[in-house]
């Protein structure tokens, strides 16, 4: 360090101090390097203590001076600098357990003192205020997580989780504070033992259980119960993104209830609910126990009624824009699982989707990405022919037609956007039998055929895309010889690139090709900017021979024949 500099720095006005909250949840975003809600990092600032009694004796606030600092006073600050030792002493072994025997006695204290005094509340209140400061000096232990197998064997987090039933819903707070201390990711991340110790112990104590029985008593309305709420969400957070089977256990022990609950509840839009969103996103992204619990708890049903807000009205801020969204991504990963796309149709989500569709507000993005999920794949088949009952056709074609140009606030880019429309059309044509199916159809010769001419230029577009990715790909294999290629991570990055929408486009082009009127018409274009059914039939026969979903080998086998089909008959 440059001391001269340091003696010479001109200190600028000094701004009010962040809070604890917003420095750890800052230091979160930094490590992560993934920006976290606007509204769960800018809790009410503290007001300055010099402020604050300022503003009392209503002097206005002076402009500050530069300092004069003579020489003497320089030599002795540099003489400081040099001589300068760290205060206060590394948390040992013998520290933490001096600690936990005080934490336990102040506990036994608060207990004697409380089964004596039950109704004075002033007899037993001190013992309350030094339990809650021995919970407060365990805080230390955070700073050195290889202690942590030593606080788990001497009983600690045992003695920790029991108080989260205390009368005092402030030690249940502090405690809670602490945990999400304790568990905060960084921290876990600096001793795998010490992480593997504390995490079986929460598990083996139910921890997740006795949070959620705490989350039911705390009172919104009161700040630092607010805070709770808030700090009791992070641990769940922080727990599963250390160990993502985690998240079975905390919905299993009520926490996605809890989440449904607090979205219905009639209060105003905050921090809170936008966590809540966001913890029921990471719990069913993944998770396909999750999603069936959560269609079975009615929770298809409140997603609909939250996004229902947003039909005619956009979002009216940043934050209230990532709940939406939060919404959006929920109930895609929902209908992921089977169970949840005829609670889907019967709770009249495709009306929903059909009708932001129209609307052009924000949410038409997300009811693109809905709709795409509730209407692929075999289990799609009666939103699909519903879908097009409702009129759907209507509002999804012109979208076909016409890509809305990307701005700021419609965060689909133009690729993605094609690729969900592209999608939808792709999944009806495969679902709809009978009358549908015509309509679908008929669709393809209106107005001198156009929606031909439209798919014939996505097909032009993506193909020069994925073109253009082979052509890197081939690029960086000859500059890296000596690696070994990934045939799957080479599929996987040509699919990004564009193939995965081509393969829908011609996909689309091999189902409406089965009207004469229409594959005249697809030839003509063809032939016209020196494409080939040949490179038609080879994208398709790749896309038959990479179809995956393992796991159901029947439908794989039965959908590799219909493509082959297809492919034959083009």
């Amino acid at each position: 360090m440059d001391v001269g500099e340091l003696l010479s720095f001109k200190p600028e006005q000094t701004p009010k101090r962040p809070s604890d909250f917003e420095r750890d949840q800052q230091n979160d975003d930094d490590d992560e390097h993934s920006p976290e809600p606007a509204a769960r990092s800018q809790p009410p600032k503290k007001v300055n203590r010099t402020e604050q009694s300022v503003s009392a004796r209503g002097i206005p606030a002076l402009p500050t001076k530069e300092p004069q600092i003579t020489e003497e006073e320089r030599l002795n600050i540099l003489k400081f600098v040099e001589t300068e030792e760290p205060d206060g002493e590394v948390l040992d072994e013998g520290g933490l357990k001096r600690m936990l025997l005080l934490f336990e006695k102040r506990v036994l204290k608060n207990q004697e003192m409380r089964i004596k005094f039950p109704d004075s509340a002033e007899k037993f209140m001190e013992s309350e205020i030094e339990l809650n400061d021995a919970i407060q000096e365990l805080h230390a232990v955070a700073t050195v997580p290889d202690l942590y197998p030593l606080l788990v064997e001497l009983n600690g987090v045992a003695s920790l989780l029991d108080l989260l039933s205390h009368q005092n819903s402030d030690i249940s707070v502090a405690v809670v504070n602490l945990l999400q201390e304790l568990t905060d990711v960084d921290i876990l991340h600096e001793s795998l033992d010490g992480t593997e110790t504390l995490i079986e112990a929460l598990r083996n104590q139910q921890a997740a259980g006795l949070l959620v029985q705490n989350l039911e008593r705390l009172d919104e309305s009161v700040k630092e119960e607010a805070d709770g709420v808030h700090n009791t969400l992070a641990i769940f957070e922080n727990l599963i993104e250390v160990k993502a089977d985690i998240a079975k256990e905390v919905a299993e022990q009520g926490l996605l209830q809890w989440i449904l609950k607090r979205l219905r509840a009639k209060m105003p839009f905050d921090a809170n609910k936008l966590y809540c969103s966001e913890m029921l996103s990471i719990l069913v992204q993944d998770t396909n126990a999750n999603r069936i619990t959560l269609g079975n708890i009615d929770g298809i049903d409140v997603l609909l009624q939250q996004l229902a807000a947003y039909k005619r009205h956009d979002p009216s801020s940043a934050e209230e824009q990532e709940f939406m969204e939060n919404l959006f991504n929920s109930l895609c990963s929902a209908l992921m699982a089977k169970e949840n796309r005829e609670k889907f149709l019967k709770g009249e989500g495709l009306q929903l989707m059909n009708l932001m569709l129209r609307e052009k507000k924000l949410s038409r993005n997300g009811s693109l990405k809905v709709l795409d999920h509730a209407m692929a794949g075999p289990d799609g088949r009666d939103n699909c022919n519903k879908f097009v009952d409702i009129l759907g056709l209507r509002t999804i074609f012109p979208l076909f037609m016409k890509t809305p140009k990307r701005s700021k606030k419609r965060l689909l880019s133009t690729d993605e956007h094609e690729e969900h429309i592209v999608s939808i059309i792709a999944s009806m044509l495969r679902n709809c039998k009978g009358s549908q199916r015509q309509r679908l159809l008929s669709k393809f010769t209106e107005n001198d055929f156009e929606k031909v001419e439209r798919l014939m230029e996505l097909h032009r577009k993506y193909l020069d895309k994925v073109e253009a990715m082979d052509r890197e790909i081939d690029q960086e294999l000859r500059n890296n010889e000596d690696e070994e290629q990934d045939d799957d991570m080479v599929y996987v990055k040509r699919l990004s690139g564009g193939l995965f929408t081509l393969q829908l486009v011609d996909y689309v082009i091999l189902e409406i090709s089965c009207t004469d009127v229409v594959k005249q018409r697809v030839l003509k274009i063809l032939n016209l900017h020196n494409g080939s059914m040949k490179m038609i039939r080879n994208v398709m026969r790749e896309y038959a021979g990479n179809l995956g979903d393992a796991n159901d080998s029947d439908w794989r086998e039965q959908e590799q024949s219909y493509i082959l089909q297809l492919i034959d008959r083009f």
